[in-house]
Protein backbone atom coordinates (compact mmCIF):
# COMPACT_ATOMS: atom_id res chain seq x y z
CA UNK A 1 0.00 0.00 0.00
CA UNK A 2 2.85 2.05 0.77
CA UNK A 3 4.65 1.75 -2.47
CA UNK A 4 1.99 2.53 -4.83
CA UNK A 5 -1.08 5.03 -4.30
CA UNK A 6 -4.60 4.75 -3.11
CA UNK A 7 -5.72 5.44 -6.62
CA UNK A 8 -3.46 3.42 -9.17
CA UNK A 9 -4.66 0.75 -6.66
CA UNK A 10 -8.30 1.45 -7.27
CA UNK A 11 -7.68 1.50 -11.00
CA UNK A 12 -6.21 -2.00 -10.92
CA UNK A 13 -9.24 -3.19 -9.05
CA UNK A 14 -11.42 -1.52 -11.88
CA UNK A 15 -9.50 -3.17 -14.44
CA UNK A 16 -9.90 -6.71 -13.01
CA UNK A 17 -13.29 -6.12 -12.22
CA UNK A 18 -13.85 -5.73 -15.94
CA UNK A 19 -13.67 -9.66 -16.60
CA UNK A 20 -16.65 -10.00 -14.28
CA UNK A 21 -19.05 -8.74 -17.32
CA UNK A 22 -16.81 -10.29 -19.78
CA UNK A 23 -17.27 -13.77 -18.38
CA UNK A 24 -20.87 -13.02 -18.39
CA UNK A 25 -21.06 -12.13 -21.58
CA UNK A 26 -19.33 -15.54 -22.62
CA UNK A 27 -21.72 -17.11 -20.59
CA UNK A 28 -24.58 -15.65 -22.18
CA UNK A 29 -22.87 -16.05 -25.92
CA UNK A 30 -22.74 -12.14 -26.04
CA UNK A 31 -19.20 -11.71 -27.65
CA UNK A 32 -19.48 -8.23 -28.80
CA UNK A 33 -20.17 -7.50 -25.04
CA UNK A 34 -17.37 -9.80 -23.85
CA UNK A 35 -15.27 -8.79 -25.87
CA UNK A 36 -15.69 -5.10 -25.24
CA UNK A 37 -14.72 -5.50 -21.66
CA UNK A 38 -11.85 -7.80 -21.85
CA UNK A 39 -10.54 -5.07 -24.13
CA UNK A 40 -11.09 -2.54 -21.66
CA UNK A 41 -9.75 -4.09 -19.00
CA UNK A 42 -6.83 -4.67 -20.72
CA UNK A 43 -6.09 -1.05 -21.81
CA UNK A 44 -7.41 0.11 -17.74
CA UNK A 45 -4.70 -2.77 -16.68
CA UNK A 46 -2.14 -1.48 -18.78
CA UNK A 47 -2.70 1.80 -17.59
CA UNK A 48 -2.59 1.09 -14.17
CA UNK A 49 1.03 -0.52 -14.19
CA UNK A 50 2.35 1.71 -16.24
CA UNK A 51 1.26 5.08 -13.62
CA UNK A 52 1.89 2.60 -10.73
CA UNK A 53 5.83 1.71 -12.30
CA UNK A 54 6.14 5.76 -12.83
CA UNK A 55 5.22 6.70 -9.15
CA UNK A 56 6.16 3.84 -7.44
CA UNK A 57 7.63 4.65 -3.99
CA UNK A 58 6.38 8.25 -3.98
CA UNK A 59 4.13 8.27 -1.35
CA UNK A 60 4.30 12.17 -0.68
CA UNK A 61 3.16 11.75 3.27
CA UNK A 62 0.58 9.15 2.70
CA UNK A 63 -1.19 10.54 4.99
CA UNK A 64 -5.02 11.61 5.46
CA UNK A 65 -4.77 14.21 3.33
CA UNK A 66 -3.66 12.99 -0.08
CA UNK A 67 -5.70 10.28 0.96
CA UNK A 68 -9.19 12.42 0.98
CA UNK A 69 -7.61 14.03 -2.37
CA UNK A 70 -7.68 10.41 -3.81
CA UNK A 71 -11.15 10.27 -2.80
CA UNK A 72 -11.81 13.46 -4.51
CA UNK A 73 -10.42 11.54 -7.74
CA UNK A 74 -12.02 8.38 -7.20
CA UNK A 75 -15.47 9.77 -7.40
CA UNK A 76 -14.67 12.15 -10.50
CA UNK A 77 -11.63 10.75 -12.30
CA UNK A 78 -11.53 7.21 -12.29
CA UNK A 79 -15.67 7.21 -13.95
CA UNK A 80 -13.76 8.40 -17.26
CA UNK A 81 -11.81 5.03 -17.05
CA UNK A 82 -14.62 2.74 -16.12
CA UNK A 83 -16.66 4.53 -18.95
CA UNK A 84 -14.65 2.88 -21.37
CA UNK A 85 -16.25 -0.29 -21.47
CA UNK A 86 -19.50 0.84 -21.35
CA UNK A 87 -19.17 3.57 -24.37
CA UNK A 88 -17.73 0.80 -26.25
CA UNK A 89 -20.36 -2.00 -25.62
CA UNK A 90 -23.11 0.38 -25.46
CA UNK A 91 -22.24 3.09 -27.99
CA UNK A 92 -23.35 5.61 -26.00
CA UNK A 93 -20.98 8.82 -25.72
CA UNK A 94 -18.51 9.63 -23.76
CA UNK A 95 -20.47 12.22 -21.70
CA UNK A 96 -23.36 9.80 -21.32
CA UNK A 97 -21.33 6.77 -20.14
CA UNK A 98 -19.18 8.97 -17.90
CA UNK A 99 -22.38 10.31 -16.17
CA UNK A 100 -23.80 6.60 -15.80
CA UNK A 101 -20.48 5.93 -14.25
CA UNK A 102 -20.41 8.73 -12.07
CA UNK A 103 -24.33 7.49 -11.21
CA UNK A 104 -23.18 4.03 -10.30
CA UNK A 105 -19.56 4.73 -8.20
CA UNK A 106 -21.45 7.46 -6.27
CA UNK A 107 -24.24 4.49 -5.80
CA UNK A 108 -27.11 7.13 -6.85
CA UNK A 109 -28.04 4.83 -9.32
CA UNK A 110 -29.83 7.47 -11.20
CA UNK A 111 -29.87 6.09 -15.38
CA UNK A 112 -29.59 7.60 -18.96
CA UNK A 113 -31.16 4.17 -20.21
CA UNK A 114 -34.57 2.15 -19.59
CA UNK A 115 -33.84 -0.91 -18.33
CA UNK A 116 -34.81 -2.82 -21.76
CA UNK A 117 -32.13 -0.69 -23.69
CA UNK A 118 -28.62 -1.93 -21.97
CA UNK A 119 -27.43 -5.63 -22.53
CA UNK A 120 -26.81 -8.48 -19.03
CA UNK A 121 -23.39 -7.25 -19.27
CA UNK A 122 -23.93 -3.32 -18.87
CA UNK A 123 -26.72 -3.81 -16.32
CA UNK A 124 -24.38 -6.48 -14.04
CA UNK A 125 -21.12 -3.62 -14.76
CA UNK A 126 -23.32 -0.96 -13.42
CA UNK A 127 -24.18 -3.15 -10.45
CA UNK A 128 -20.66 -4.12 -9.92
CA UNK A 129 -19.71 -0.76 -10.21
CA UNK A 130 -22.18 0.69 -7.42
CA UNK A 131 -21.05 -2.03 -5.43
CA UNK A 132 -17.47 -1.13 -4.99
CA UNK A 133 -18.34 2.31 -4.81
CA UNK A 134 -20.11 0.88 -1.86
CA UNK A 135 -17.41 -0.63 -0.31
CA UNK A 136 -15.15 2.64 -0.93
CA UNK A 137 -17.01 4.35 1.15
CA UNK A 138 -17.22 2.17 3.88
CA UNK A 139 -13.64 2.03 4.09
CA UNK A 140 -13.05 5.31 3.44
CA UNK A 141 -15.72 6.64 5.93
CA UNK A 142 -13.67 4.78 8.40
CA UNK A 143 -10.04 4.84 7.83
CA UNK A 144 -10.34 8.79 6.06
CA UNK A 145 -12.81 10.70 7.17
CA UNK A 146 -13.08 9.40 10.82
CA UNK A 147 -9.64 10.82 11.08
CA UNK A 148 -10.58 13.96 9.72
CA UNK A 149 -13.85 14.13 11.87
CA UNK A 150 -15.68 14.39 8.82
CA UNK A 151 -18.43 12.91 7.23
CA UNK A 152 -20.80 13.00 10.25
CA UNK A 153 -18.05 12.19 12.51
CA UNK A 154 -17.18 15.95 13.17
CA UNK A 155 -20.84 15.67 15.14
CA UNK A 156 -18.72 12.80 17.64
CA UNK A 157 -15.89 14.63 17.37
CA UNK A 158 -17.46 17.39 18.60
CA UNK A 159 -18.24 15.11 21.80
CA UNK A 160 -14.58 14.73 23.10
CA UNK A 161 -13.03 13.09 20.42
CA UNK A 162 -11.98 9.44 19.65
CA UNK A 163 -9.49 6.68 19.57
CA UNK A 164 -7.70 8.66 16.50
CA UNK A 165 -7.88 12.27 18.33
CA UNK A 166 -6.74 11.14 21.19
CA UNK A 167 -3.50 9.76 19.41
CA UNK A 168 -2.83 12.77 17.13
CA UNK A 169 0.61 14.87 17.34
CA UNK A 170 -1.11 17.61 15.57
CA UNK A 171 -4.34 19.11 14.67
CA UNK A 172 -5.58 21.89 12.96
CA UNK A 173 -8.95 24.29 12.87
CA UNK A 174 -10.78 22.99 9.67
CA UNK A 175 -14.85 24.00 8.86
CA UNK A 176 -17.15 24.75 11.51
CA UNK A 177 -14.41 25.07 13.90
CA UNK A 178 -13.95 21.58 13.86
CA UNK A 179 -10.89 20.12 14.62
CA UNK A 180 -9.48 18.26 12.11
CA UNK A 181 -6.96 15.53 13.31
CA UNK A 182 -3.64 15.21 11.36
CA UNK A 183 -0.54 12.69 12.06
CA UNK A 184 -1.96 9.33 13.05
CA UNK A 185 0.58 7.04 14.85
CA UNK A 186 -0.81 4.56 12.05
CA UNK A 187 0.29 5.24 8.44
CA UNK A 188 -2.76 6.13 6.48
CA UNK A 189 -2.43 3.22 3.74
CA UNK A 190 -1.54 0.46 6.33
CA UNK A 191 -5.33 1.94 8.37
CA UNK A 192 -7.12 1.36 4.78
CA UNK A 193 -5.63 -2.06 3.93
CA UNK A 194 -6.40 -2.74 7.86
CA UNK A 195 -10.12 -1.63 7.61
CA UNK A 196 -10.57 -2.96 4.18
CA UNK A 197 -9.60 -6.77 5.30
CA UNK A 198 -11.98 -6.38 7.99
CA UNK A 199 -15.00 -4.76 6.28
CA UNK A 200 -14.35 -7.08 2.97
CA UNK A 201 -15.79 -10.45 4.63
CA UNK A 202 -18.83 -8.31 6.21
CA UNK A 203 -19.89 -6.41 3.27
CA UNK A 204 -18.82 -9.77 0.35
CA UNK A 205 -20.62 -12.36 2.80
CA UNK A 206 -24.10 -10.28 3.28
CA UNK A 207 -23.97 -9.63 -0.47
CA UNK A 208 -23.69 -13.18 -0.82
CA UNK A 209 -26.18 -14.34 1.77
CA UNK A 210 -28.76 -11.97 0.35
CA UNK A 211 -27.63 -13.21 -3.51
CA UNK A 212 -28.56 -17.06 -2.64
CA UNK A 213 -32.08 -15.50 -0.77
CA UNK A 214 -33.00 -14.02 -3.63
CA UNK A 215 -32.34 -17.04 -6.16
CA UNK A 216 -34.59 -19.01 -3.13
CA UNK A 217 -36.82 -16.56 -3.76
CA UNK A 218 -36.71 -17.80 -7.64
CA UNK A 219 -35.26 -14.81 -9.06
CA UNK A 220 -33.03 -15.10 -11.96
CA UNK A 221 -29.40 -14.99 -11.77
CA UNK A 222 -28.70 -11.46 -13.28
CA UNK A 223 -31.39 -9.87 -11.32
CA UNK A 224 -30.78 -11.65 -7.86
CA UNK A 225 -26.83 -10.41 -7.83
CA UNK A 226 -27.83 -7.14 -9.09
CA UNK A 227 -30.42 -6.31 -6.76
CA UNK A 228 -27.55 -8.20 -3.84
CA UNK A 229 -25.17 -5.67 -4.63
CA UNK A 230 -27.70 -2.62 -5.35
CA UNK A 231 -29.04 -3.20 -1.61
CA UNK A 232 -25.61 -3.30 0.20
CA UNK A 233 -24.35 -0.53 -1.52
CA UNK A 234 -28.19 1.62 -1.97
CA UNK A 235 -27.66 2.07 -5.12
CA UNK A 236 -31.15 0.73 -5.81
CA UNK A 237 -29.26 -0.59 -9.44
CA UNK A 238 -31.87 -2.66 -11.05
CA UNK A 239 -32.00 -4.72 -14.88
CA UNK A 240 -35.62 -5.12 -14.79
CA UNK A 241 -36.54 -1.33 -13.34
CA UNK A 242 -37.04 -2.45 -9.45
CA UNK A 243 -37.48 -5.26 -7.36
CA UNK A 244 -41.39 -4.82 -7.73
CA UNK A 245 -40.52 -6.24 -11.39
CA UNK A 246 -38.87 -9.29 -10.07
CA UNK A 247 -39.75 -12.64 -10.04
CA UNK A 248 -39.47 -13.25 -6.50
CA UNK A 249 -42.47 -11.64 -5.08
CA UNK A 250 -42.69 -10.20 -1.67
CA UNK A 251 -40.35 -12.97 -0.40
CA UNK A 252 -37.70 -11.09 -2.48
CA UNK A 253 -38.92 -7.88 -1.12
CA UNK A 254 -38.16 -9.69 2.56
CA UNK A 255 -34.84 -10.54 1.90
CA UNK A 256 -33.97 -7.30 0.46
CA UNK A 257 -35.55 -5.68 3.79
CA UNK A 258 -33.40 -6.94 5.87
CA UNK A 259 -29.96 -6.29 4.72
CA UNK A 260 -31.49 -2.21 4.90
CA UNK A 261 -30.10 -2.61 8.26
CA UNK A 262 -26.45 -2.25 7.23
CA UNK A 263 -27.57 1.17 5.61
CA UNK A 264 -29.17 2.37 9.01
CA UNK A 265 -26.41 2.40 11.22
CA UNK A 266 -23.04 1.39 11.37
CA UNK A 267 -22.48 -0.08 14.54
CA UNK A 268 -24.06 -3.69 12.25
CA UNK A 269 -20.37 -3.76 10.78
CA UNK A 270 -18.13 -0.99 11.97
CA UNK A 271 -14.68 -2.05 12.22
CA UNK A 272 -13.57 -0.33 15.26
CA UNK A 273 -16.73 -1.84 17.82
CA UNK A 274 -16.45 -4.53 19.98
CA UNK A 275 -18.98 -7.10 21.64
CA UNK A 276 -22.11 -7.61 21.13
CA UNK A 277 -23.51 -5.54 18.33
CA UNK A 278 -27.10 -6.56 18.44
CA UNK A 279 -26.78 -5.14 21.71
CA UNK A 280 -25.47 -1.96 21.04
CA UNK A 281 -27.91 -1.48 18.36
CA UNK A 282 -30.86 -1.33 20.31
CA UNK A 283 -29.03 1.98 22.36
CA UNK A 284 -27.97 3.31 18.83
CA UNK A 285 -29.54 7.10 18.19
CA UNK A 286 -29.20 6.22 14.39
CA UNK A 287 -30.75 2.87 14.88
CA UNK A 288 -33.65 4.05 16.65
CA UNK A 289 -34.16 7.23 15.38
CA UNK A 290 -34.38 5.50 11.96
CA UNK A 291 -36.87 2.94 13.40
CA UNK A 292 -39.34 5.96 14.45
CA UNK A 293 -39.37 7.83 11.22
CA UNK A 294 -39.97 4.41 9.32
CA UNK A 295 -42.67 3.77 11.84
CA UNK A 296 -44.20 7.33 11.91
CA UNK A 297 -44.15 7.38 8.14
CA UNK A 298 -45.16 3.87 7.55
CA UNK A 299 -48.67 4.94 10.25
CA UNK A 300 -49.42 8.14 8.28
CA UNK A 301 -49.27 6.45 5.06
CA UNK A 302 -50.87 4.02 6.01
CA UNK A 303 -53.92 6.33 7.65
CA UNK A 304 -53.87 8.43 4.35
CA UNK A 305 -54.56 5.12 2.21
CA UNK A 306 -56.91 4.22 4.62
CA UNK A 307 -59.27 6.79 5.33
CA UNK A 308 -58.59 7.84 1.04
CA UNK A 309 -60.18 4.29 0.43
CA UNK A 310 -63.59 4.97 2.56
CA UNK A 311 -63.84 7.72 0.24
CA UNK A 312 -63.20 6.71 -2.60
CA UNK A 313 -66.88 5.18 -3.90
CA UNK A 314 -67.42 1.54 -4.29
CA UNK A 315 -64.06 0.52 -2.40
CA UNK A 316 -64.10 -2.05 -0.06
CA UNK A 317 -61.39 -2.39 2.47
CA UNK A 318 -60.00 -5.96 3.35
CA UNK A 319 -57.56 -7.42 5.98
CA UNK A 320 -55.30 -8.11 3.19
CA UNK A 321 -55.04 -4.99 1.11
CA UNK A 322 -54.91 -3.47 4.72
CA UNK A 323 -51.68 -5.94 4.66
CA UNK A 324 -50.33 -5.16 1.23
CA UNK A 325 -50.71 -1.00 2.25
CA UNK A 326 -48.48 -1.84 5.72
CA UNK A 327 -45.93 -3.73 3.83
CA UNK A 328 -45.82 -1.25 0.90
CA UNK A 329 -45.57 1.49 2.71
CA UNK A 330 -43.03 0.13 5.42
CA UNK A 331 -40.74 -1.30 2.11
CA UNK A 332 -40.63 1.76 -0.03
CA UNK A 333 -40.40 4.30 3.55
CA UNK A 334 -37.23 2.26 4.88
CA UNK A 335 -35.48 2.00 1.45
CA UNK A 336 -36.03 5.65 0.37
CA UNK A 337 -34.62 6.30 3.98
CA UNK A 338 -31.69 4.31 3.15
CA UNK A 339 -31.64 6.12 -0.49
CA UNK A 340 -31.41 2.54 -2.11
CA UNK A 341 -35.04 3.90 -3.94
CA UNK A 342 -36.20 0.01 -4.48
CA UNK A 343 -40.28 0.01 -4.87
CA UNK A 344 -42.68 -2.83 -3.01
CA UNK A 345 -44.67 -4.27 -5.83
CA UNK A 346 -47.73 -3.17 -3.50
CA UNK A 347 -46.71 0.37 -3.61
CA UNK A 348 -48.85 0.26 -7.11
CA UNK A 349 -51.20 -1.84 -5.44
CA UNK A 350 -52.08 0.45 -2.67
CA UNK A 351 -52.43 3.53 -4.24
CA UNK A 352 -55.03 1.77 -6.66
CA UNK A 353 -56.61 0.78 -3.58
CA UNK A 354 -56.97 4.31 -2.18
CA UNK A 355 -57.29 6.37 -4.81
CA UNK A 356 -54.45 8.44 -4.16
CA UNK A 357 -50.81 10.13 -5.67
CA UNK A 358 -48.13 9.18 -4.91
CA UNK A 359 -47.00 10.94 -1.89
CA UNK A 360 -43.48 12.06 -4.06
CA UNK A 361 -42.60 15.18 -1.38
CA UNK A 362 -42.46 12.47 1.45
CA UNK A 363 -40.07 10.72 -0.76
CA UNK A 364 -37.92 13.23 -1.18
CA UNK A 365 -38.01 14.10 2.45
CA UNK A 366 -36.91 10.69 3.95
CA UNK A 367 -34.11 10.61 0.88
CA UNK A 368 -33.00 14.08 2.12
CA UNK A 369 -32.67 12.78 5.90
CA UNK A 370 -30.54 9.17 4.85
CA UNK A 371 -29.19 6.51 6.85
CA UNK A 372 -26.29 6.18 9.29
CA UNK A 373 -22.65 7.24 9.43
CA UNK A 374 -20.03 5.82 7.24
CA UNK A 375 -22.61 4.01 5.69
CA UNK A 376 -23.37 3.61 1.67
CA UNK A 377 -26.72 5.73 2.59
CA UNK A 378 -26.59 9.60 1.24
CA UNK A 379 -28.48 12.45 2.80
CA UNK A 380 -27.41 14.31 5.69
CA UNK A 381 -26.97 11.02 7.44
CA UNK A 382 -29.52 10.35 11.25
CA UNK A 383 -26.96 11.18 13.36
CA UNK A 384 -26.70 14.81 12.21
CA UNK A 385 -30.34 15.05 12.78
CA UNK A 386 -30.40 13.19 16.34
CA UNK A 387 -27.97 15.98 17.01
CA UNK A 388 -30.26 18.81 16.72
CA UNK A 389 -32.75 17.18 17.98
CA UNK A 390 -31.24 16.60 21.31
CA UNK A 391 -30.60 20.44 21.11
CA UNK A 392 -33.96 21.56 20.54
CA UNK A 393 -35.13 19.19 23.26
CA UNK A 394 -32.75 20.70 25.43
CA UNK A 395 -33.61 24.42 24.52
CA UNK A 396 -37.22 23.56 24.95
CA UNK A 397 -36.59 22.43 28.48
CA UNK A 398 -34.84 26.07 29.07
CA UNK A 399 -37.71 27.64 28.26
CA UNK A 400 -39.65 26.01 30.87
CA UNK A 401 -36.77 25.58 33.23
CA UNK A 402 -34.38 28.17 32.79
CA UNK A 403 -31.86 27.74 35.49
CA UNK A 404 -32.19 23.86 35.15
CA UNK A 405 -28.49 21.63 34.11
CA UNK A 406 -28.89 19.10 31.25
CA UNK A 407 -27.61 15.75 32.62
CA UNK A 408 -26.59 12.44 30.64
CA UNK A 409 -22.91 13.34 30.53
CA UNK A 410 -20.39 14.99 29.24
CA UNK A 411 -20.20 13.56 26.24
CA UNK A 412 -24.48 13.97 25.48
CA UNK A 413 -23.79 17.65 26.83
CA UNK A 414 -21.10 17.78 24.05
CA UNK A 415 -23.63 16.70 21.65
CA UNK A 416 -26.18 19.01 22.06
CA UNK A 417 -23.59 21.64 21.73
CA UNK A 418 -20.85 21.59 19.48
CA UNK A 419 -22.16 18.30 18.16
CA UNK A 420 -25.34 20.55 17.43
CA UNK A 421 -23.80 23.78 15.67
CA UNK A 422 -21.52 21.76 13.35
CA UNK A 423 -24.85 20.26 12.15
CA UNK A 424 -27.03 22.96 12.04
CA UNK A 425 -23.79 24.25 9.32
CA UNK A 426 -23.73 20.92 7.56
CA UNK A 427 -27.74 21.81 7.13
CA UNK A 428 -27.17 25.28 6.02
CA UNK A 429 -24.04 23.93 3.50
CA UNK A 430 -26.53 20.90 2.21
CA UNK A 431 -29.27 23.91 1.75
CA UNK A 432 -26.93 26.29 0.02
CA UNK A 433 -25.66 23.16 -2.15
CA UNK A 434 -29.53 22.44 -2.97
CA UNK A 435 -29.89 25.48 -3.95
CA UNK A 436 -27.23 26.14 -6.00
CA UNK A 437 -27.61 22.96 -8.04
CA UNK A 438 -31.67 23.46 -8.54
CA UNK A 439 -30.59 27.25 -9.52
CA UNK A 440 -28.03 25.29 -12.47
CA UNK A 441 -30.38 22.94 -13.59
CA UNK A 442 -33.19 25.59 -14.00
CA UNK A 443 -30.90 27.68 -16.48
CA UNK A 444 -29.99 24.75 -18.33
CA UNK A 445 -33.47 24.35 -19.76
CA UNK A 446 -35.11 21.80 -16.87
CA UNK A 447 -38.22 22.70 -15.80
CA UNK A 448 -38.28 24.21 -12.01
CA UNK A 449 -40.50 21.18 -10.55
CA UNK A 450 -38.21 19.00 -12.08
CA UNK A 451 -34.89 20.81 -11.66
CA UNK A 452 -35.59 20.43 -7.31
CA UNK A 453 -36.01 16.68 -7.87
CA UNK A 454 -32.95 16.00 -9.88
CA UNK A 455 -30.98 18.14 -7.52
CA UNK A 456 -32.84 16.10 -4.21
CA UNK A 457 -31.78 12.86 -6.38
CA UNK A 458 -28.40 13.92 -6.76
CA UNK A 459 -27.07 15.60 -3.33
CA UNK A 460 -29.23 12.67 -1.30
CA UNK A 461 -27.94 9.97 -4.16
CA UNK A 462 -31.16 8.20 -4.65
CA UNK A 463 -31.75 7.97 -8.05
CA UNK A 464 -35.03 6.48 -7.97
CA UNK A 465 -36.83 9.57 -7.24
CA UNK A 466 -36.98 10.49 -10.29
CA UNK A 467 -39.17 8.10 -11.22
CA UNK A 468 -41.09 7.95 -8.76
CA UNK A 469 -41.16 12.06 -6.88
CA UNK A 470 -43.12 13.34 -9.59
CA UNK A 471 -46.93 11.81 -11.59
CA UNK A 472 -44.72 11.49 -14.69
CA UNK A 473 -40.62 9.52 -14.27
CA UNK A 474 -38.17 12.08 -15.74
CA UNK A 475 -36.34 10.84 -18.67
CA UNK A 476 -32.48 12.26 -17.91
CA UNK A 477 -31.20 10.77 -20.61
CA UNK A 478 -33.45 13.00 -22.63
CA UNK A 479 -32.10 16.06 -21.02
CA UNK A 480 -29.11 17.87 -22.55
CA UNK A 481 -25.57 17.33 -22.09
CA UNK A 482 -25.02 20.29 -20.38
CA UNK A 483 -27.63 19.47 -17.71
CA UNK A 484 -26.04 15.72 -17.40
CA UNK A 485 -22.68 16.91 -16.55
CA UNK A 486 -24.12 19.78 -13.90
CA UNK A 487 -26.00 16.28 -12.44
CA UNK A 488 -22.85 14.75 -12.55
CA UNK A 489 -20.89 17.13 -10.51
CA UNK A 490 -23.69 17.37 -7.97
CA UNK A 491 -23.79 13.58 -7.54
CA UNK A 492 -20.21 13.57 -6.87
CA UNK A 493 -20.66 16.52 -4.16
CA UNK A 494 -23.32 14.68 -2.46
CA UNK A 495 -21.48 11.39 -1.97
CA UNK A 496 -17.93 13.54 -1.06
CA UNK A 497 -20.37 16.26 1.30
CA UNK A 498 -19.57 20.09 1.16
CA UNK A 499 -17.53 19.82 4.25
CA UNK A 500 -15.05 17.36 2.75
CA UNK A 501 -14.55 19.76 0.18
CA UNK A 502 -14.10 22.63 2.12
CA UNK A 503 -11.37 21.06 4.40
CA UNK A 504 -9.93 19.71 0.79
CA UNK A 505 -9.72 23.60 -0.26
CA UNK A 506 -8.69 25.21 3.15
CA UNK A 507 -5.22 26.60 2.76
CA UNK A 508 -4.52 25.17 6.27
CA UNK A 509 -5.36 21.84 5.46
CA UNK A 510 -2.34 21.54 3.28
CA UNK A 511 0.55 23.63 5.52
CA UNK A 512 3.38 21.74 6.91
Amino acid sequence: MNAYSLFVILLSISACAMLIPAFYGVSERDLPAARGFLQAGLIVGVLATLIGLATRGQSSRADARAQLATLVAAFTLLPAFLALPFMQVSGAGFVQSYVEMVSSVTTTGATLFGPFELSGSLHLWRATVGWMGGFLIWVAAAAILAPLNLGGFEVIASAGGGRLASDSSQSIEGPAQTTIVLGDKEDSGARIARIAGRLAPIYGGATAVLYLLQTMAGERFLVAVTHAMSTMSTSGISPVGGVQFGTGGRVAEAAVFLFFIFAISRVTFSAEDRGNRWQKLRYDPEARLGLLFVGTVTALLLMRHFIGSFEEAGVESSLWQVFRAFWGSVFTVTSFLTTAGFVSIDWVAVRAWSGLETPGLILMGLALMGGGVATTAGGVKLLRVFALYKHGRREMERLVHPSSIGGAGDKARRIRRQGAFVAWVFFMLFALSLAGVGLALAASGIPFQEAVVLSVMSLATCGPLADVALEMPIDIGALETSSQAILAMAMALGRLETLALIALLNPGFWRR
